[in-house]
């Protein structure tokens, strides 16, 4: 393990560059769609011109939020539409902002690679059961007063940083991991208690004909949602 600073304020600066109401929303809007975004469909989304969109995202490829790359766009037209266009996507570099200093990735860390290293499994297995009560309990409590369908349980996930979205089979899938970086070091184990959790938030909602399953890819979470056929 690599020694590394606890987060602090160290990230204050480019965190700072989403203190314009616009900047943030060009940055909530290229997050939210998961893939390049050119300068145009940018300003279209928040309602500005182009070229103060582009200030506004080269401000935040700047600080790294942002990522800055070239793609031909097809449906331009017109003078310079051969030329790539510069497009932009969210930065995959985490950025944290705490005071004190304070170290849950450590942790985090720390207790995964316990649950890997025991040949026994039986760490892993507490883990995964603990990870089912607690998503069982957090989806009991959202359920309070509420009906559930797939929306309700679209929110609750999103809370949770999962960034869902239905793919063109009406597959939910989930576009940022919340633990991503853990995951990286052991991911089989990271994956599963992440679908153990995902599976008791199901159970505590009651979520109707929904079933999660492991699906491993590197851009996204590997937890997918299907429909279930009914009994």
């Amino acid at each position: 393990m690599e020694p590394r600073r606890a987060a602090d304020l160290a990230d204050l600066t480019p965190l700072s560059a989403l203190g314009s109401p616009v900047r943030r929303r060009l940055y909530e809007f290229v997050s939210d769609s998961g893939r390049a975004i050119s300068r145009d469909e940018a300003a279209a989304s928040v309602g500005v011109s182009r070229s103060l969109a582009a200030y506004h995202l080269d401000k935040l490829a700047e600080q790294g939020l942002l990522e800055a790359s070239f793609s031909r766009q097809r449906e331009r037209g017109g003078p310079g539409s051969g030329r790539p266009a510069k497009v932009y996507q969210r930065a995959r570099r985490e950025f944290a902002l705490r005071t004190p200093p304070r170290d849950y990735q450590l942790l985090g860390e720390l207790l995964v690679r316990a649950a890997d290293d025991d040949q026994t499994g039986a760490v892993r297995g507490t883990l995964e059961q603990v990870a089912y009560e607690f998503g069982c309990n957090l989806g009991d409590r959202a359920r309070q007063n509420r009906v559930v369908d797939r929306k309700t349980f679209g929110d609750v996930l999103r809370l949770g940083g999962y960034e869902p979205f239905e793919d063109e089979q009406g597959t939910v899938r989930l576009r940022n991991c919340p633990f991503e970086t853990v995951a990286r070091q052991c991911p089989e184990v990271v994956c599963s208690l992440n679908l153990r959790l995902v599976q008791g938030l199901i159970r505590g909602l009651g979520v109707p004909q929904t079933r999660a399953i492991l699906e491993p890819d590197r851009r996204r979470c590997c937890v997918v949602l299907q429909a279930s056929r009914p009994p």
